[in-house]
């Protein structure tokens, strides 16, 4: 009985935070398939150790080995880590567990919860970072952090350089910035003479 509750709090909450949480926001579909077979993976491997002899210490091992599997043929971004970390979390929470009671229930909610907060898009929604490629090689930071205050339209609160190509006259540059109250989705702004490399 213990175990089927444990199942069953696992796969309600792995479909909130998939299905209610990041596909609305991300639309990103490949990354569904993804979260479902990680966590519903951990279940079945944490439910099986926690009901061995091996204990909760060979769980926390492959919630290290697991941690440590990046996608190199796609990159992710660190949202996107969140989401897979809180569903390796989920299923660890409910594979291990010896009983499914107040604060394992409590803990998944809290998993859950720190997603939908931290990942809410009213928060800090002026805030952007992105990796730009100018068509300038800037040797000035003042004079650069004004051209991209001038493009972007924002406050620049960070820019780090990194690249600067004399001889192709260019300059790669991850900048952090506060867009304007009414700003124009990110890139809109962008001149001829300005690439966006990524956007986050």
């Amino acid at each position: 009985m213990t175990t089927l509750l444990a199942v069953a709090a696992d796969l309600i909450a792995i479909a909130i935070l998939t299905f209610g949480v990041y596909f609305p926001r991300h639309r990103r579909r490949d990354l569904v398939a993804a979260f479902l077979g990680v966590n519903i993976g951990v279940l079945a491997v944490a439910g099986v150790l926690g009901s061995s002899t091996v204990g909760a210490g060979l769980g926390l091992g492959l919630f290290g080995v697991l941690s440590i599997i990046r996608l190199r043929s796609d990159e992710i971004s660190q949202h996107e880590i969140a989401y897979y970390f809180a569903a390796l979390a989920l299923g660890l929470i409910a594979g291990l567990g010896d009983v499914m009671d107040v604060l394992h229930l409590g803990l998944m909610a809290l998993v859950v919860a720190a997603l939908v907060v931290g990942d809410h898009p009213a928060l800090y929604r002026r805030h952007r970072n992105q990796l730009l490629r100018l068509d300038v090689a800037h040797t000035d930071e003042d004079a650069l952090r004004a051209h991209l205050e001038a493009v972007l339209g924002g406050r620049v609160t960070n820019v780090v350089v990194k690249q600067i190509d004399m001889v192709n006259d260019s300059t790669l540059v991850e900048v952090r910035y506060v867009a304007a109250a009414a700003a124009a989705p990110a890139g809109a702004h962008l001149g001829p003479r300005m690439e966006r490399v990524n956007a986050r």
